[in-house]
């Protein structure tokens, strides 16, 4: 079997590193807020470009409570109106309905799958006071587009990097382009732990100082709680264990890319529709491959095809958030091209363990698929 992803391998290849880290934190007795986040925050931040990077329980919490930070900050209130993408993970739009705000939902590039710039001023209103752009799958959305729109509308920009940790544009990365970006830090994405874990970037103190506090219950000083926060905190243990893999990110992406050039330069089965890596000259993108994405008319034909041969692959994401039952007031409108991509995408293994003889029979088997 040529499984989808193989945790259990990837995170061996540093067994000795995170039990010693592991270990570290234990004989520390300190468990919470402690230097191994520290650490690990300001060895992020640095990665990513940017003054703060503020740790917290998972990805989710990441957007939610950045948008809350807000809110607190008087920059929004209820009812202001979200710019997100149609075909995103349920995730980032949840994290807008949390904080009785609007999503408005709009529909992605066919051939990049994120957000397309050219859509989105047409969404903008009076009520409009963000654009949370999604870097869907390790690419980033067309951010210098998004940047110029944002900035001649006065919007805020929420990036929601939880696909794309060190996908860049021109040499500037995933979570260094808005005023703040939410990551995910879930065990299969491309720096994961070994657990839930999440963190915002950002390079505005004041936000990164609201948002110490909201994921502390709302406390800048013990006992003193100046707003109504939760308690959404990075433990050490997972802080000590991510800032161990971090070292080795870029290595870990290396081997993706490799693995997506195979996919990319040999099927050829015009059957399957392969995914776009944009690179034109005047904004050169650094895809991460968090996942490699196909699109086929044919997809439950060609993924029981592979699983016969014992290739594993998943779907990202069979249903769009409009058609959720969780959003039953939207079940009735139509986004054509979301639903295209909902209908079509299957994921094909890809990982940092992923051999090229693994990846070389993923792409005989793609090409000799029939309908």
């Amino acid at each position: 079997m040529i499984p989808f992803l193989d945790l259990k391998n990837i995170n061996g290849q540093y067994r000795a590193e995170l039990i010693e880290a592991c270990t570290r934190v234990i004989d520390s007795g300190w468990y919470i807020g402690g230097n191994e986040l520290a650490q690990f925050e300001q060895n992020f931040a640095d990665y990513c470009g940017v003054k703060f990077a503020i740790g917290v329980a998972n990805g989710l919490d990441a957007l939610i409570l950045t948008l809350r930070a807000w809110k607190e900050l008087g920059k929004l209130k209820d009812g202001d109106e979200v710019i997100v993408p149609s075909n995103t993970y349920i995730a980032s739009i949840l994290a807008i309905t949390a904080n009785n705000l609007t999503p408005i939902l709009v529909e992605p590039d066919i051939n990049t799958y994120n957000i397309d710039p050219k859509k989105i001023e047409a969404a903008i209103t009076p009520k409009t006071k963000v654009i949370l752009p999604v870097h869907l799958y390790g690419q980033l959305a067309e951010m210098p587009e998004i940047m110029t729109i944002a900035n001649q509308h006065n919007l805020l920009v929420l990036e929601d990097s939880a696909q794309s940790h060190g996908a860049e544009i021109n040499g500037t990365r995933a979570g260094n382009w808005g005023d703040a970006s939410g990551f995910s830090f879930y065990p299969g994405k491309n720096l994961g732990a070994l657990g839930d874990a999440g963190a915002v970037t950002t390079n505005n103190e004041e936000l990164a100082q609201m948002l110490r506090a909201l994921r502390n219950y709302g406390s800048h000083e013990k006992y003193k709680n100046l707003v109504p926060g939760v308690n959404s905190r990075l433990d050490e243990i997972q802080a000590a264990m991510l800032d161990i893999k971090l070292k080795y990110l870029d290595h870990e992406v290396a081997h993706r890319r490799k693995i997506a050039q195979l996919y990319l330069q040999n099927i050829v089965n015009p059957l399957i529709k392969l995914p776009l890596e944009y690179k034109e000259a005047e904004k050169y993108q650094q895809h991460v491959w968090h996942l490699f994405v196909i699109r086929t008319e044919h997809r439950e034909t060609l993924q029981e095809y592979l699983a016969e041969q014992g290739v594993q692959t998943l779907i990202h994401y069979p249903i769009p958030p409009h058609k959720q039952q969780a959003y039953k007031e939207w079940n009735d409108l139509n986004y054509p091209i979301s639903e295209q991509i909902h209908a079509e995408v299957m994921s094909l293994p890809i990982g940092p363990t992923l051999s090229v003889e693994e990846a070389e029979k993923v792409i005989q088997l793609c090409n000799s698929f029939k309908a």
